[in-house]
């Protein structure tokens, strides 16, 4: 039975400071680095082989798929798209969570953080932040570079992609490998798991654990798992919802 693995990248250096990022291209911590090489081990370990491999043009995604396929030692053909990045934060980006949940107080940031429809306040156009500016991204229009974005959006961006080239894979018997990012991996998540507004809300994502999903015959999901010791990945789940929590 053919799998899907889908891996949230290793911690960042601005997740270590605990920074809204966003699609700032920052690399990934020596903590994310391990945490990377790990996941890469579990799934050595689980003999899970992906045939191919997704990612977003994010450093951090980049380099957690690297050291995974290292760990593997495989050499597997690999397919970069900017609509696997991490959802914008508009002007977030670049704030420190607790800081700007103390500034506008913990119900305001988490409609911001973990609301399905609402963006977080926008970017200027033109500001030094604007990712129209950045060359990886100078094939795209205005229109398809945000300069804020709601996981609503997010996931409008990203499910072409899905269903036009990633599960046409799964369908032709592919292992898949998706390396990507907190808030594209909960728009995936509430897809297959036919989550709610609601429900997407409390679905934390923890980095660089591998999630594995199972398909029956007509390719719909039936199981679905974290590799790795529980106890931890409970305990890196709650850390991620604890982001935004003010200090005492």
């Amino acid at each position: 039975m053919n799998k899907l693995i889908i891996i949230r990248h290793g911690e960042s250096v601005w997740n270590k400071e605990n920074i809204f990022t966003g699609w700032v291209d920052v690399d990934l911590s020596p903590q994310g680095e391990d945490e990377a090489h790990k996941a890469g081990k579990s799934l050595k370990e689980a003999g899970m082989k992906p045939d191919m491999a997704f990612v977003s043009v994010l450093k951090r995604a980049v380099k957690t798929l690297d050291i995974v396929l290292g760990e593997l030692g495989q050499n597997i053909p690999i397919f970069n798209s900017w609509r696997l990045n991490e959802r914008h934060y508009g002007a977030l980006q670049g704030l420190n969570k607790s800081e700007t949940t103390e500034k506008y107080g913990e119900e305001q940031v988490k409609i911001w953080r973990r609301s399905y429809n609402v963006r977080p306040p926008t970017l200027k156009e033109g500001d030094s932040k604007d990712a129209f500016n950045d060359p990886k991204y100078s094939g795209l229009k205005r229109e398809e570079v945000p300069l804020a974005e709601s996981l609503d959006d997010t996931t409008k961006r990203l499910m072409p992609y899905w269903e036009e080239v990633i599960f046409p894979e799964i369908k032709k018997g592919k292992n898949v490998l998706i390396a990507g990012h907190g808030s594209g991996v909960r728009a995936l998540v509430k897809h297959l798991d036919g989550l709610s507004e609601e429900e997407v809300m409390d679905l934390n994502i923890p980095t660089a654990v591998p999630l594995v999903y199972e398909f029956d015959e007509n390719y719909k999901p039936i199981k679905h798992y974290y590799l790795g010791n529980q106890a931890e990945i409970a305990s890196k789940i709650e850390k991620v919802k604890n982001q935004t929590s003010i200090k005492k």
